[in-house]
């Protein structure tokens, strides 16, 4: 009989070095944990990341301890797992934003979500610098998850206007 999965969601930062991601999964690897989904970077001189790993129920809390353990060179929080996106209901799109930065974009993109009651399953951003022009462009990669009875076209709408306003490229997709 195979024995209960729990699911954690880790949280991850500390000074970036070599060495960092192989130190947390060993920990992970060596309680019997299972390595699932990652997003990982180094920011501003600082590694953070947040990891998805299963481990048996009856390994959980001395992966929690050993996890604690990386203390100095990680500092790791531990949450417990929630039902995963595909499970939750709704409907899911996917846009992006491109255009020149500017202060207010994530707060003025994600107060139409939150206006809708939309929840975000995934929010990826980053700022380089533009080509040939000059300046630094703003990127942002968004699925979110529309509550059953609500209306997509309706914030698709309101991301479109704003993307006028603001100046920046709005794609959808399905």
């Amino acid at each position: 009989m195979l024995e209960a999965m729990a699911q954690l969601v880790l949280t991850v930062v500390g000074d970036d070095r070599a060495g960092l991601v192989q130190s947390l999964a060993d920990v992970v690897s060596a309680h019997g944990g299972n390595w699932e989904t990652s997003e990982l970077a180094e920011l501003a001189g600082a590694f953070a990341g947040i990891v998805l790993v299963s481990v048996p129920d009856g390994r959980l809390d001395d992966l929690r301890d050993a996890l604690q353990g990386l203390d100095g060179l990680l500092r790791v929080t531990v949450h417990g797992g929630a039902a995963s996106a595909d499970a939750r209901p709704g409907r899911r799109f996917t846009f992006s934003v491109l255009g020149n930065d500017r202060p207010g974009i994530v707060r003025d993109i994600t107060g139409i979500l939150t206006h809708h009651g939309l929840t975000i399953d995934l929010f990826s951003s980053q700022t380089r610098e533009a080509p040939m022009a000059g300046g630094m462009l703003f990127e942002a990669n968004v699925v979110v998850r529309v509550p059953v009875g609500r209306d997509p076209a309706l914030v698709i709408s309101e991301l479109e206007r704003l993307a006028g306003e603001i100046q920046v490229d709005l794609s959808v997709a399905d």
